[in-house]
């Protein structure tokens, strides 16, 4: 072999590893792609999980304070229906309480005050019992400024004075509440 025949093969086998090399380095691009798309892919895979989980979060977080407005709201209705589930039964026994209040009246007015005191605690029991189960009674009196949210008005007089017009002038029938609820108005006169 000649030196120029060494030299030519040289060439050859050096064209043909650089085809070799050129092929190998294509193939490790090529695979060096799938395997950056397979990184990409497995970010978006691990930011869509990131995702799911904070929007199943913000889900729970959700329920669970809808949840909590549910209870607050129930056991807030729940106590207002216990203040005010004796209501029938208060409102059947206001009569009973007036018939009592106009009867004192007219004891205390015989000479016999064995019965009067008698009749009296007895009075007094049936008022510290309603009064124990919720029942007040509405503060109007002769005199004062008449107000169509606390009274009702049964009828107009002349006022007996100047300083009586447009106030109360008497009051016919005791108004009573529960809690906050007024469940009977008091009844009054007013003057003109």
């Amino acid at each position: 072999m000649k030196f120029k025949d060494i030299f030519k093969n040289k060439n050859t086998m050096n064209a043909e590893n650089q085809e070799k090399e050129q092929e190998i380095d294509e193939t490790t691009l090529d695979a060096n792609q799938v395997d950056e798309q397979v990184i990409v892919e497995e970010l978006s895979i691990e930011e869509q999980l990131t995702q799911d989980l904070a929007s199943e979060k913000d889900k729970h977080l959700r329920l669970f304070a809808e949840f909590e407005n549910y209870k607050r709201r129930t056991s807030k209705e729940r106590m207002e229906l216990f203040k005010t589930a004796n209501q029938e039964v208060l409102l059947a026994l206001l009569p009973i309480l007036d018939d009592f209040d106009r009867a004192m009246i007219e004891i205390s007015k015989s000479e016999d005050e064995a019965m009067a005191k008698g009749v009296n605690l007895i009075h007094e029991k049936l008022k510290n019992t309603l009064v124990s189960k919720g029942l007040e009674e509405v503060e109007v009196r002769a005199g004062d400024a008449f107000n169509a949210d606390f009274a009702e008005a049964i009828t107009q007089i002349p006022a007996p004075s100047d300083k009586l017009k447009g106030k109360i002038v008497d009051v016919l029938e005791k108004g009573y509440k529960l809690g906050d609820k007024i469940i009977r108005f008091p009844k009054v006169v007013i003057g003109q």
